[in-house]
């Protein structure tokens, strides 16, 4: 009875490390693509966004809300969120990565100071989501990793892209540039 109960912890063992094993060398994941894409960048401003502060309405006089301008939902509440849902961001390097060798200074500060800025984020990125669903993750050079959160009214086809940045000053920098994307879907 004990060399049965032996042989079977065994080959539950053995049956453990064989799935650990095809885990880690399955691949489940699909292999990253590059492709030549055309980005641009956009902001949460009201040129990029189009939305107003203010309704006719009420004569501009309620300038504390945001209405769309134009489109479809012209007039309704403009709440800032990205097609999915969420806030839109820049991307955030990290602690461990390369932002932190050529700025060790800023490591002390990070971990103090802004905690959350120890775990890598990625930015928002908005495309056409017959090609691209929510979630698929891309690395822009110049700009870093972003995932598809956002769809915009200019940006159609599998070739176009569009980045967000936090100021519409750095979005204008960007402009409108050719570059190869590495795309990793989900």
């Amino acid at each position: 009875m004990i060399g049965l109960l032996g042989q079977s912890r065994f080959f539950r063992w053995l049956l453990f490390c064989l799935f650990v094993l095809l885990l880690a060398t399955g691949g489940c994941a699909k292999k990253p693509v590059g492709k030549l894409m055309e980005v641009t960048a956009y902001c949460g401003c009201s040129s990029c966004c189009s939305w107003e502060r203010g309704s006719w309405t009420w004569l501009k006089l309620d300038f504390w809300n945001r209405y769309v301008s134009a489109g479809p939902q012209e007039g309704l509440p403009y709440s800032g969120n990205t097609a999915s849902g969420s806030d839109p961001h820049e991307p955030e390097p990290g602690l461990f990565s390369s932002d932190s060798l050529y700025r060790p200074w800023m490591i002390p500060v990070r971990t103090i100071l802004f905690p959350w800025y120890l775990v890598p984020q990625d930015g928002t990125i908005a495309a056409d989501t017959k090609y691209y669903p929510f979630g698929t993750r891309m690395y822009v050079p110049g700009y870093g990793w972003g995932t598809v959160e956002d769809r915009g009214g200019a940006i159609k086809g599998p070739d176009r892209i569009d980045i967000f940045y936090k100021s519409h000053t750095e979005a204008l920098q960007w402009g409108r540039q050719k570059v190869q994307v590495t795309i990793e879907y989900p």
